[in-house]
């Protein structure tokens, strides 16, 4: 996966960076996998606006992806390749032996042709979903689960990926993208390897244009704000005053909002780095 650096023959080009979509293979999806999606932009279900600065965007349909792997046992082939516009990663098309057909998401290093297997049995192998107390301690894994048989829901976007530390008793301690180390039920499954499509972060829009595609409208500062609408409006001129805060009036940049009463804080060996 590499990032294509475009000729700067418009404005909008000069500093765009795009990913290559050398490894897709498919451009059209899985029809039985595949569903329509309806916009809200922002609003809930009386018309009023919960989520600033969402609305617009190119139409999209949503791709089932398999993210609990629960066919144990059952060889699978990956058919293609895909591009998934919910997701930074890409997805792969498995098809299973007995002819039913799931989405994943797609490792680094995962190839049309390959063979995928999930379940106790599966051998510690890139795209193969295991029980963590048979992944070897040092394995780079990603698509983790926090309660068995729940699906993954951590480590799931382009270019991550955490790493299994040790072992003990009913735990395996794993630490995650941001440094954090923390226990995790030894029956949980998670998939071998990173996520694929780890150039993502290199991608550069180049125009305001393509952040409206993606569905996103124009934030608005604090500063610029008059003083009814944030703690940090108002001032002559361009004069920006107050500690940096959020519009409820919370601190921000060095805060720390989680809660001392969370029940998983029990499970966190180490907090993550500032």
């Amino acid at each position: 996966m590499a990032v294509r650096k475009l000729k700067p023959i418009t404005p909008g080009q000069r500093h765009k960076t795009i990913g290559a979509f050398d490894t897709i293979t498919a451009s059209a999806p899985e029809k039985s996998l595949v569903f329509g999606l309806k916009k809200s932009g922002g609003r809930n279900n009386s018309g009023k606006m919960t989520m600033r600065y969402l609305g617009g965007g190119h139409k999209k349909r949503f791709r089932f992806v398999d993210f609990k792997r629960s066919k144990d046992g059952i060889p699978a082939t990956v058919k293609t390749i895909e591009y998934d516009p919910n997701r930074s990663a890409r997805i792969a098309l498995l098809s299973y032996a007995d002819g039913e057909k799931t989405y994943i998401v797609a490792p680094n290093g995962l190839e049309v042709g390959m063979k995928l297997m999930s379940g106790e049995s599966a051998a510690p192998e890139i795209g193969n979903a295991l029980p963590l107390k048979n992944i070897p301690v040092g394995t780079v894994i990603h698509n983790i689960e926090l309660r068995p048989g729940q699906g993954a829901k951590m480590v799931r976007s382009a270019g991550t990926f955490a790493q299994l530390v040790s072992k003990e008793e009913e735990y395996v301690i794993i630490r995650m993208p941001s440094g954090e180390t923390r226990r995790i039920l030894s029956t949980c499954k998670a998939t071998i390897g990173s996520v694929g499509n780890s150039d993502h972060a290199l991608e550069r829009s180049g125009k305001a244009g393509r952040s409206r595609w993606l569905g996103r409208r124009p934030r608005v500062r604090g500063v610029v704000m008059n003083p009814v609408d944030h703690p940090m409006g108002g001032g002559e001129g361009r004069a920006s005053g107050g500690h940096p805060r959020s519009r409820k009036g919370l601190l921000a940049k060095g805060l720390r909002t989680r809660s001392p009463k969370k029940h998983s804080s029990k499970y966190i060996v180490e907090r993550r780095k500032k």
